[in-house]
């Protein structure tokens, strides 16, 4: 288990998600004054907020004042390939890499800074921006158990933490949490247009639209049933609500049918960009350690 301060973390990009994750690590106390951080991000621009905090060393490029205990990799996919290589020098037993970047699989951080790299692939998602998020990790056989706490650590800063063992799950992962904001967010957008069709002013329509959205994600975040049930407790039998419910569950076209065929193909473009590591359907890593045995 960790003890004491927490061990030195550098910070490859600060962008959106990794500007999230420093205020969440802020917030929580993680890092500070005794627990140093390098921050490694080109544009000044993203680190404004951060540059009277104690602790942090925010730099434009070059190497950190310390040996790092963390890489975490918050930097675009399409930069990996010439980012990544750079940090092969810091590649031993007691440094873990932590990517949050999608579609680069651990694979391809073995490849570039080596076989025994202990890596950690995660995908959070945008909502870590208010402390809401939710992050899927997975985990290389070079992590050890307090890397692992180690990387727990910082990501559970920003919202909820799971960890899978099979890298393939990540692929559905990222077309349920990691673009699912995206899907809530044109609900809202949908919403607010079909009131505004149904005659409500455009400003009045959007504001219920946003605060019907919002409130009802809070509701379901703090309410014990699970979402069916809040569902029916809003649904009279031959009311409104049961009205537009008989479009939205229709099993052709319904939003459930929509749904799933979108999840399908956010997956599918997900193991597009990873790449043939990352292809194979999840458990066909272990049907094959089955046969082998």
């Amino acid at each position: 288990m960790m003890s004491g301060r927490f061990p030195p973390v550098l910070l490859v990009g600060c962008g959106k998600m990794g500007g999230a994750l420093l205020s969440g690590w802020l917030a929580e106390g993680i890092v500070g004054p005794h627990s140093p951080v390098t921050v490694v991000e080109p544009a000044a621009a993203a680190t404004v907020e951060f540059r009277s905090k104690p602790g942090l060393n925010i730099r434009d490029s070059g190497d950190p004042l310390f040996v790092p205990a963390v890489v975490v990799f918050a930097v675009k996919p399409q930069g990996m390939d010439e980012i990544v290589p750079a940090y092969r020098r810091y590649v031993r037993p007691d440094t873990v890499f932590l990517s949050i970047a999608a579609g680069r699989p651990i694979a391809f951080f073995e490849r570039n800074l080596g076989a025994d790299a202990a890596v950690v692939r995660a995908m959070p998602n945008t909502p870590a921006a208010v402390g809401r998020g939710i992050t899927v990790a997975c985990a290389n056989r070079q992590v050890s158990t307090v890397q692992r706490e180690v990387c727990d650590k910082l990501l559970s800063a920003v919202g909820e933490v799971a960890w899978i063992t099979d890298e393939a799950l990540l692929d559905p992962v990222t077309a349920v949490s990691g673009s699912g904001p995206a899907y809530v967010f044109l609900l809202a957008e949908a919403l607010a247009e079909a009131g505004r069709a149904a005659g409500l002013p455009a400003d009045l329509a959007l504001r219920l639209a946003r605060a019907t959205v919002a409130g009802s994600g809070e509701l379901l975040h703090r309410a014990a049933e699970p979402a069916d049930q809040l569902r029916r407790n809003v649904t009279s039998p031959g009311g409104t609500t049961a009205a537009a419910l008989e479009i939205l569950m229709a099993k052709r076209g319904g939003l459930a049918d929509l749904m799933a065929r979108a999840v399908a193909a956010a997956t599918r473009r997900s193991r597009e960009l990873a790449g043939p590591v990352s292809a194979a359907k999840p458990g066909a890593k272990r049907r094959r350690a089955k046969k082998k045995r």
